[in-house]
């Protein structure tokens, strides 16, 4: 039987995969501690759904390799698709910056993802290496935002989050969504099943927000069952990722228990 495994700190987004998924015929259970219960681990297929600190814990366990946009993605991007100066860089250039950023960690929470007055209050090498990987982007104003479940270059779902920055959730994702949702596709290097974030900036420029593994992202008013198709492609058997998608592949730590 195809097993679903989700974190222990189920959201309504990990409800509604539940559900779907049991509907489906799946068996879909959520964890009770951050590891895979002795009782599941041999089930295969297996797909999971949660954060990294998750995907890190299971995937090496269920044999599933969870599919990441690169690090650098949004650097990489061309003008006329960020409304905005962006670029990736390290913590140990990041430090330097003197002028007020939006800084987050491209991969993982390592640090809070906000507007800095500069460099200098970002984790220092006692906390941090060096070497880590940092996204400066400069600041500006969404006054709407967008989540886009996508498959095979196309979107499956999409659903509005957020008005001038605050939660604002919403099922409406009108042509304008789509439109430029298939401009920022077609510029590719994602994997297979990804979230990408779009918004519209206080001048009425269309902008990409950001992209995020689906395995890690919630669904707000986004459609459950295309979720699920995602997410399933997005954490699912590493024995069934094609050669396009194995560069996305999270590395797999090892996990002494």
């Amino acid at each position: 039987m195809t097993l679903l495994l989700l974190a222990p700190r189920i959201n309504d987004t990990g409800l509604h995969l539940l559900t779907c998924a049991r509907r489906r015929g799946l068996r879909a259970h959520t964890a009770v501690r951050w590891e895979v219960p002795d009782e599941l681990a041999g089930l295969r297929p297996a797909h999971l759904y949660g954060g990294p600190l998750f995907a890190d814990v299971a995937a090496g366990a269920l044999g599933v390799a969870p599919l990441e946009p690169p690090a650098d993605w949004l650097a990489t991007l061309p003008a006329e698709l960020l409304g905005r100066r962006v670029e990736c860089t390290t913590l140990a250039e990041a430090r330097r910056l003197r002028r007020p950023a939006f800084l987050k960690p491209p991969v993982d929470k390592l640090f809070p993802a906000r507007i800095y007055p500069d460099g200098s209050g970002l984790p220092g090498p006692d906390a941090l290496d060096d070497d880590t990987l940092v996204q400066i982007s400069d600041v500006v104003a969404f006054a709407e935002e967008y989540r886009l479940f996508v498959l095979d270059g196309a979107v499956r779902t999409a659903s509005r989050y957020a008005v001038d920055g605050a939660l604002a959730v919403s099922p409406e994702a009108g042509p304008e969504v789509l439109s430029f949702a298939a401009d920022a596709l077609a510029a590719g290097g994602l994997p297979s099943a990804v979230v990408v974030d779009v918004g519209r900036l206080d001048d009425g420029t269309w902008a990409v927000v950001e992209a995020n593994p689906a395995w890690a992202s919630g669904g707000y008013a986004c459609d459950p069952e295309h979720v699920l198709d995602v997410v399933l492609r997005a954490a699912g058997p590493a024995t069934a990722v094609t050669p396009t998608d194995r560069p996305y592949t999270r590395p797999v730590p090892d996990v002494v228990r």
